[in-house]
């Protein structure tokens, strides 16, 4: 099964993303990632899919996506076209003993401390989706403490944007 990043422009109403997350359901595909949040407009909302299928079963889901009413457009994005990353904060046991390896492992990633205690470490790293998995692999080796991460945010590349003339 291969995975697809699709983002969603869709008005920002009232039961909007239950409709768009229940087509997927109804289609048998997994989400792996799932964000969603308003756009440069109150008025519209971007929601941005990852999700493993099939060719075939994927371009079904688009065209039925597309016949929800509150609807605006939907973009496919893969590393040719377009920037992506996730977020993850992560916070870690402090001890002596592994101090020094885990704030060694963490700038070697580019994650950055975000809070700092005698008992914890908090750390903050922007990337793609698979450097963050690998970051994570290496801490497994020390006590995490707790792990949130974001869901996949992705733009395309070049002067096009998922908007569209829309009749609001």
């Amino acid at each position: 099964m291969k995975r697809y990043t699709v983002a969603v422009l869709v008005r920002n109403r009232f039961g909007v993303l239950n409709r768009v997350t229940s087509m997927f359901r109804r289609r048998q595909f997994n989400i792996n990632a799932l964000t969603v949040s308003e756009t440069e407009t109150s008025r519209l909302s971007r929601i941005t899919v990852v999700f493993s299928g099939e060719e075939t079963a994927k371009q079904q889901l688009i065209n039925q996506l597309y016949k929800l009413p509150d609807v605006c457009s939907i973009k496919e994005f893969n590393a040719e076209n377009s920037v992506s990353c996730e977020l993850l904060l992560i916070k870690m046991k402090n001890e002596a003993e592994t101090r020094g390896d885990i704030r060694s492992a963490a700038e070697a990633f580019g994650a950055v401390i975000v809070d700092y205690s005698k008992d914890y470490m908090m750390f903050r790293l922007t990337d793609v989706s698979g450097r963050i998995d690998d970051f994570l692999d290496l801490m497994r080796d020390y006590k995490i403490l707790e792990i949130c991460r974001t869901g996949s945010v992705s733009l395309e590349k070049g002067s096009s944007t998922i908007r569209q003339p829309i009749n609001l």
